[in-house]
């Protein structure tokens, strides 16, 4: 895991009652993106091996509000369900990564170029000079070492968030898909994170671009 631990005075846990079950929730400010971050826990993870694990990226929009362009909602619900049916796992919800770590104001102009010039995801934050994907995983391998996971199998359909872990000596031992049904007001972005960012989407319709 990586060598930067956190400080336990940064650390505040607790159990967190959901209409899903109880979860052990671990706040904790990162002592190296500066970001409040929480785990949350199901079952017993510490000493286990192949514990199903999903890295959120924080999104409002989709996660809060419902929005429909994007399937990130979606994805947190499904993952928290498949901790649960698990009986085991942990979810680290990733703050200050909104729009892949440009910000929320910055965000919600991508999605306005998109709107007024048919844009994709890509093309809007390239378009203001932002980067296409600036998240750091830092944040959830020092999450799993806290809470003494050994190895997991990654919710996740970015072959990248595999590599972006493994480097912080996080062991995956598996990749699994977490894929949500396209719909007509995301599918051209689901696309996008297909063809251009390399996305496993083999449920999308068509030949890459």
């Amino acid at each position: 895991m990586s060598e930067q631990s956190m400080d336990p005075a940064h650390v505040a846990e607790s159990e967190l009652s959901t209409r899903r079950g109880v979860f052990r929730a671990v706040a904790f400010l990162d002592p190296v993106d500066g970001q409040e971050h929480v785990a949350l826990a199901f079952g017993e993870v510490a000493g286990a091996e192949e514990v199903l694990v999903r890295a959120h990226s924080e999104c409002l929009t989709g996660d809060v509000f419902g929005a429909l362009r994007c399937e990130c909602g979606d994805q947190l619900e499904a993952a928290l369900d498949a901790i649960v049916r698990e009986g085991r796992g942990v979810l680290a919800y990733l703050r200050g990564h909104e729009g892949r770590g440009i910000g929320l104001v910055a965000k919600v102009r991508t999605l306005a170029l998109q709107d007024r010039l048919g844009l994709d995801t890509v093309d809007s934050a390239t378009e203001l000079g932002l980067p296409v994907d600036a998240r750091d995983y830092g944040p959830t391998a020092r999450a799993l070492h806290h809470l003494g996971v050994r190895s997991v199998r990654l919710m996740s359909n970015n072959p990248d968030k595999v590599r972006a872990l493994e480097e912080y000596g996080v062991k995956v031992a598996e990749r699994v898909p977490l894929l949500m049904p396209a719909r007509a007001e995301n599918v051209a972005y689901l696309t996008a994170k297909r063809d251009r960012l390399g996305h496993d989407l083999p449920h999308l319709d068509g030949p890459r671009g």
